[in-house]
């Protein structure tokens, strides 16, 4: 009997400790797509200092062009990829409420309708992972996973997300999110 492929979608990936030197050390990864083909991911704990204005050659609306820029992974750093929810939207890709993007017309459109509804995101590059690849991560303990939220996905803190999230995981990981990034330090 074949083993049926459980999707992550929708879930964060935390590095588990046992990531250390690798881009997603301390990371926590929102997978937005999971299926027997492969997964695509954003980091959502780096963002790169520059606003998505000085990243963007094209002339864009200051509510975009004002938000800072992420770092998504390390795959395709070049390429853009967004995640946008809005109480209105009605469906997403991702999960209910939330969307993913990658091309510019589809960025300006997150510009309409009112602006305190809106919440957007914009990344440099992404996480990727051939078929099988990430099962095989999982099988290895490389990743503990959480669930997703449209709050949790917008925290206000990002830089704070991996440590808020693995210190929920119990006791024996919140030693890990509490110790210092460089555990010879400790």
């Amino acid at each position: 009997m074949a083993k049926r492929h459980k999707s992550l979608q929708g879930q964060f990936l935390l590095d588990g400790g046992k990531l250390v030197g690798s881009y997603f050390h301390r990371a926590a990864v929102l997978v937005c797509q999971h299926d027997a083909k492969g997964a695509l991911g954003l980091v959502l704990t780096q963002p790169a200092g520059p606003k998505v204005g000085e990243a963007i050659t094209e002339a864009l609306p200051e509510v975009i062009a004002s938000r800072p820029l992420f770092l998504g992974g390390p795959v395709q750093p070049q390429e853009m990829s967004f995640l946008y929810a809005d109480p209105l939207l009605l469906d997403g890709n991702v999960m209910p409420g939330l969307k993913l993007g990658h091309t510019l017309p589809e960025l300006l459109g997150t510009a309409e309708g009112p602006a305190i509804s809106r919440r957007l995101l914009v990344f440099a590059g992404y996480a990727g992972w051939t078929a099988g690849q990430l099962d095989g991560e999982m099988t290895r303990g490389a990743w503990l996973t959480h669930p997703a939220s449209i709050d949790l996905i917008f925290s206000p803190n990002p830089e704070k997300l991996w440590r808020t999230l693995v210190a929920t995981k119990g006791p024996e990981f919140r030693l890990l999110a509490e110790g210092p990034d460089d555990l010879s330090l400790n």
